[in-house]
């Protein structure tokens, strides 16, 4: 039941999101503007009174900072980087689920008892997939030239490395909290902060890796 919500869920949530992604403009912006309204409302829900609740809310303002900055850098690469990112920490999601579930396994790590190694396995399988078809099929939707090459490889795995570390530091925080959701606004998936804790970490990781490396 919990696996049919989740999918549901995913089938209404993804086409959503790329839609404004797409769009981009005001709609983008008015868009990541109420995500990040509804983060800061479930982190203050689940961090309130914490030692860590300010230094949580303006990390959370440098990530849709740089989210917003990569969307809108108006260079020919910015929307490839930007579906890059995302789709990166969606196929290290379902990745670390799936394979999770299926071949279950030695646990990661006590601060995310759900975390498995198989999971990690998966979560690298599935970023590999998605950048071989990224780079296979944008190339006839955008004005750069995208290889499947080692230079592409690395960046992935770096990515999918930063979502994984976030969404396990997010359950650490959240087990510190008492709560097992930081909300209940998508059905399987519980709150918003439940499901960008990868990209959250994820952006602001590229964002000043592309300060030292130009992409």
């Amino acid at each position: 039941m919990e696996f049919l919500k989740r999918f549901i869920s995913s089938l209404v949530l993804i086409p959503t999101v790329f839609f404004f992604i797409l769009k981009g403009s005001i709609f983008f912006n008015l868009f990541l503007f109420l995500i990040f309204c509804i983060s800061c409302y479930e982190w203050y829900k689940m961090s309130s009174g914490k030692k860590y609740f300010l230094t949580g809310n303006i990390f959370l303002i440098f990530s849709f900072f740089t989210v917003f900055t990569i969307r809108n850098s108006g260079s020919s690469d910015s929307l490839f980087i930007f579906i890059f990112i995302i789709g990166v920490c969606i196929a290290t999601d379902i990745g670390g689920y799936t394979f999770g579930k299926i071949f279950k396994g030695p646990k990661l790590t006590k601060i995310s008892p759900k975390k498995t190694y198989s999971g990690v396995v998966g979560s690298y399988f599935f970023t590999i997939l998605l950048t071989f078809f990224l780079a296979k099929d944008l190339n006839s939707f955008t004005n750069i030239d995208i290889f499947f090459d080692e230079y592409l490889i690395i960046s992935a795995f770096l990515i999918s490395t930063s979502s994984q570390l976030g969404d396990i530091f997010i359950s650490y925080l959240k087990r510190r909290s008492n709560i097992k959701d930081t909300g209940t606004i998508i059905p399987g998936h519980g709150g918003i902060l439940d499901r960008i804790d990868g990209m959250i970490f994820a952006f602001p990781f590229f964002y000043l890796l592309n300060l030292i490396i130009k992409f």
